[in-house]
């Protein structure tokens, strides 16, 4: 019996090794893998953040333009990981005519930089700039996880500019402690974090939000051996792991506001929140209003996002149950199928 274990042992070392050799042959051979290939042109900047418009073959069904800002943290690239893995390309072939945020890449010269200079500012100026260069006097806003937060709260201060709210897997309610996240936020001094580094390095955040989930970087790669047989596997791994390490470090000044205001105080479900002296009111959100969230986050829970229904001032508002994770909400093959084509038509049938 042993020496039939050991033998199957040795068998088993020896395929593990003939798939090694080919994997990497397949990876060698292999061009750099690229995220975001939907064409898009940039058509204003302001400092580090930029707003680019996707080009489109054809007329948009909704002549009233789309807004997309996703979280800061993060580079907005997983929303068009691939062609056929793109929320971004499923949303223009539906017919919406989309805008994106790039928050850019904050370097010490920005450490200042507040969450007013992000929302009051960059924000306020790209909608402005939508508004003004395709004569809307209401404009379309999407907003996804971190960015659907900073979009609701513009939304409460200016009401009059939009035309709808779409958020996606996005925290509202800051008092729970389901995940871990929830409860590091509430013990972790911010503000020697801040006052000691000025920019918070994303590798630091990142190796948080790895700890949410440990056992999933340790099945990925013990995975490896059979999806480097595949090619087109290999490159829908490498361009998720682009994106992965492709993160922003963030501006200090903005994450102390954002972490005690919100992470450990949670003044904006208790509509305790305030900024640049306005207090943030949610029932000032009025415009249709849809809010997506994932049924397996364990990166923002359920219980975060679905709160807001009952705050906001909206007759027209409307939750979607998205099955799955966080991230398969962007690339998911039932993001392209089904989700896309509902988000799409909920803003057309608002236009």
């Amino acid at each position: 019996m042993n020496n039939l274990n050991f033998s199957e042992m040795m068998d088993e070392l020896h395929t593990t090794s003939q798939k090694m050799v080919k994997g990497y042959e397949i990876l060698s051979q292999m061009e750099e893998v690229e995220v975001a290939t939907t064409p898009k042109e940039l058509v204003w900047q302001n400092d580090l953040v930029k707003l680019y418009h996707y080009k489109r073959d054809t007329p948009a069904k909704s002549k009233i333009p789309v807004l997309v800002s996703f979280a800061i943290m993060n580079r907005h690239d997983v929303l068009d990981l691939q062609p056929d893995r793109s929320l971004m390309k499923k949303l223009l072939d539906e017919g919406l005519d989309i805008y994106i945020m790039d928050w850019g890449y904050p370097k010490q010269q920005h450490k200042f930089l507040t969450m007013e200079d992000y929302i009051l500012g960059f924000m306020n100026d790209a909608v402005d700039f939508v508004r003004k260069s395709t004569k809307s006097p209401k404009i379309h806003k999407m907003g996804i996880c971190q960015g659907g937060t900073f979009s609701a709260i513009y939304a409460s201060l200016f009401p009059e500019k939009l035309k709808s709210l779409t958020v996606y897997v996005t925290p509202f309610d800051f008092g729970g402690n389901e995940c871990m996240l929830y409860k590091w936020t509430k013990d972790i001094d911010v503000d020697v974090m801040v006052d000691s580094l000025g920019i918070i390095p994303a590798d630091m955040l990142n190796a948080g939000f790895g700890s949410l989930k440990p056992s999933a970087d340790m099945s990925k790669y013990l995975g490896m051996v059979d999806v480097m047989q595949d090619e087109a596997k290999l490159a829908n791994f490498l361009r998720m792991e682009k994106w992965k390490n492709d993160c922003p470090d963030l501006a200090g000044e903005m994450f102390r506001k954002y972490i005690k205001d919100l992470w450990r105080d949670n003044k904006l479900i208790k509509g305790e929140f305030e900024l640049g002296g306005h207090l943030v009111n949610l029932k000032n959100i009025t415009m249709p209003f849809l809010n997506i969230y994932a049924t397996e986050d364990n990166i923002i829970p359920n219980t975060s996002t679905k709160p807001v229904m009952k705050l906001i001032g909206s007759k027209d508002k409307e939750e979607y149950a998205f099955p799955g994770g966080h991230i398969g909400v962007f690339v998911g093959g039932k993001s392209q199928k089904e989700l896309g084509p509902k988000v799409a038509q909920w803003v057309i049938d608002r236009s």
